[in-house]
C-alpha cells in the first residue's frame, strides 16, 4: 500500500494564513492534495494538522485526519518528527507498514501527480535507493555565491572554498560552479524505514535518507513569504 501524507500547521510567521492563500480560485493547500488525489498508485491520502480550515479542506476533498499534537505545531518543530508522527498513525491505522510513503506540505503547490507517479516508479526500479524528490535548479542561489556576516560586521564566504572541487571556475557568473540543484520539497517520496531511522538520514531533510534520487522540477518551492506568490502563479500557469 502507498500513502501519502501532507503536513499543514496552522501558526505561520513569515506568511500567516499561507496554507489556506487563494489562488485561483483555490487555497495553496489544495494543489499539492490534488495531485495527490490524481496519483493512481496512491492507495489512501493523510493530512496531519492542528488548522481547522485544513481540516475541513482535508475532509473535503477524500484526506483522512491525522490530528497534530501541539508539540508538533509549533514554528520550532521539525519536519522530520511530524512526518514520523504521521507514520506511525497510518501504520497502526492501515495495519500493515506502506510499501512507500508520499510526503509533502500544505504550502508547496509545485507538484503533479505524473511527477509523483514518476517517482514511485523509480524507487521500485531501484531497491538500494531511500528517496525520489524533485528538486530545482537555483544556480543563483549557488552556496559558492553565499555570505554570512562575521563577528566584525563584515561579509564572509559562508563556505570555505579550500576544497571546492570546481574552485578554479568559481567567479561572478552565476553558472560558473555548475548547476546547484536544491531539494524544493514539493514531493519526497521515501521508503518507511527512513522514518524508523531518522538519525541515519542526510541532513538538513533527514526523513529523506542517504540515496537520494533526483525528479526534476523547475522553479519548485514551498511557499513561506508573499513575496513568492508570484512564482507559484507562473508555475501553476506553465507547469501545473
Amino acid at each position: 500500500m502507498i500513502c501519502s501524507l501532507i503536513l499543514g500547521r496552522k501558526g505561520s510567521v513569515g506568511f500567516p494564513g499561507k496554507n489556506l492563500y487563494d489562488i485561483d480560485g483555490h487555497p495553496l493547500a489544495w494543489y499539492p492534495m490534488q495531485a495527490a488525489l490524481n496519483t493512481v498508485e496512491i492507495d489512501k491520502n493523510f493530512i496531519s494538522t492542528d488548522d481547522p480550515e485544513l481540516i475541513n479542506l482535508g475532509k473535503k476533498v477524500g484526506f483522512e485526519l491525522i490530528n497534530r499534537p501541539d508539540y508538533l505545531a509549533t514554528s520550532e518543530a521539525l519536519g522530520d518528527d511530524a512526518y514520523k508522527h504521521g507514520y506511525q498513525i497510518i501504520t497502526d491505522r492501515i495495519g500493515e507498514r506502506p510499501e512507500l510513503l508520499i510526503l509533502m506540505f500544505c504550502n508547496a503547490p509545485t507538484i503533479t501527480s505524473k511527477q509523483i507517479s514518476q517517482g514511485i516508479q523509480m524507487l521500485r526500479d531501484d531497491p538500494s535507493a531511500d528517496s525520489a524528490v524533485t528538486v530545482s535548479r537555483y544556480n543563483m542561489y549557488s552556496p559558492t555565491r553565499a555570505r554570512r556576516v562575521s563577528s566584525d560586521g563584515t561579509l564572509k564566504p559562508y563556505i570555505d572554498f579550500e576544497h571546492h572541487p570546481e574552485l578554479e571556475n568559481i567567479n561572478c557568473d552565476r553558472d560558473s560552479q555548475g548547476d546547484v540543484w536544491f531539494a524544493d520539497v514539493a514531493v519526497s517520496i521515501i521508503r518507511p524505514e527512513n522514518l524508523d531511522n531518522l538519525e541515519y538520514g542526510l541532513l538538513p531533510q533527514r526523513w529523506m535518507g542517504r540515496k537520494i534520487l533526483p525528479i526534476y522540477n523547475e522553479a519548485g518551492l514551498d511557499m513561506d513569504y508573499e513575496w513568492q506568490i508570484g512564482q507559484v502563479k507562473w508555475w501553476l500557469d506553465n507547469k501545473k
